[in-house]
């Protein structure tokens, strides 16, 4: 049985694959050189999407075939003229540009909505496709909100919105989570918002915004395939979990490496299953002690494993970006890439890890290629 994993990078997208009993390598390069942020295969009709970023020539989005890799340039996600007496700033008082700077996130839509495609930005913007990418709405509802100027920049300069979960048992419940701006919630398919997040706490604002939920950086937001109520965060600093779909959180503080990292996975049909890939600290944003490992809960957050044989024994300096932790849909391998080009495969949720690639360009995201 073959296995393929997707993997976007500074400078190309790049196909990993094995075949039963052999080591992992590289089945091909798509956009070498090209600055690759984000990569989508939608098993639906078996079409690849790719998000460049040319950066001064701006974002462009590709798809192709995923057996013939016949790209073609499709539209980019627009945004509107800005009005002329919009006086759009974020918390910090910084005008908001209604352009795209990055295409952040690319999900699909429901099982039963063909061609349906979210689509996750900078500055904060949310679209949606029904035509596999041909056109693009931008989702007035939320960028509207008069609560959106309460946003402000998290890892990026400008507000970014990273995570999208569409509700397996109903497409038009959407949760989005939002650097920074907490996680928000859609039951009609984008056109009316409200925010979630209650219980979540943030530790680098003043002491009267701790627990407001617009000043939460979620740095992650996943949900639980077979189990779409709950739902885990990887915070700026902490772990969360909800299990009413993301109106409240409970906070996990018993990982015993850290609660600070980028990354986090949850079992597909096990809700109680998460990992995290932790690191120190915002500040210092290396792995603890100079040893990457992941953390793995199997009971909800009460207890975490320390999972460590086949990575590397230190020093090690990888960080892994949000998008660049993955796991199949069976629930038993996990792919992660790192800001130093190492991609990392496990085929038993984690207790062994082998190196399937190194020397890559620094990784943004890893994707399964479905079958």
């Amino acid at each position: 049985m073959n296995a393929r994993v997707l993997v976007a990078t500074r400078k190309g997208l790049f196909t990993l694959a094995r075949s039963k009993g052999a080591a992992w390598s590289i089945e091909a390069i798509d956009f070498l050189a090209d600055n690759v942020s984000m990569v989508l295969h939608d098993p639906r009709d078996q079409t690849l999407y790719a998000a460049l970023d040319h950066g001064h020539f701006g974002a462009k989005l590709h798809r192709c075939d995923a057996s013939k890799r016949n790209w073609e340039e499709i539209a980019a996600p627009t945004y509107p003229p800005k009005p002329d007496d919009c006086q759009d700033m974020d918390m910090w008082g910084k005008p908001l540009p209604w352009s795209l700077v990055r295409i952040w996130e690319l999900v699909r839509g429901g099982a039963g909505e063909p061609g349906v495609l979210w689509c996750g930005t900078i500055p904060g913007g949310l679209f949606r496709s029904a035509d596999r990418g041909t056109t693009w709405e931008l989702m007035r509802g939320l960028w509207d909100h008069p609560s959106r100027p309460k946003w402000m920049g998290g890892g990026a300069d400008l507000p970014g919105l990273h995570s999208i979960a569409v509700d397996p048992r109903d497409p038009r419940v959407v949760r989005v989570g939002v650097s920074t701006g907490g996680m928000w919630i859609t039951r009609d398919g984008g056109a009316s918002w409200e925010i979630g997040g209650k219980g979540m706490r943030a530790l680098y604002v003043p002491p009267e915004l701790t627990y407001d939920p617009m000043a939460q950086d979620v740095h992650r937001l996943v949900q639980c395939r077979d189990a779409p109520d709950t739902l885990w965060v990887q915070h700026h600093n902490g772990i969360f979990k909800s299990t009413d779909g993301g109106m409240t959180w409970v906070e996990m503080l018993d990982n015993p490496v850290s609660t600070f990292g980028f990354g986090v996975a949850v079992h597909p049909a096990d809700p109680a299953t998460a990992w995290f890939i932790p690191g120190i600290s915002d500040q210092k944003r290396i792995p603890v002690d100079g040893r990457l490992v992941v953390t793995r809960t199997r009971d909800g957050g009460k207890s975490f494993d320390v999972l460590r044989k086949g990575l590397p024994e230190g020093p090690a300096y990888d960080l892994v970006y949000r998008h660049g932790f993955e796991v199949d849909k069976t629930g038993t391998c996990l792919a992660m890439g790192s800001t130093t080009g190492n991609v990392w495969i496990t085929q038993d949720q984690g207790d062994q890890w082998t190196l399937a690639a190194t020397n890559l360009p620094p990784v943004y995201c890893v994707r399964f290629l479905e079958a």
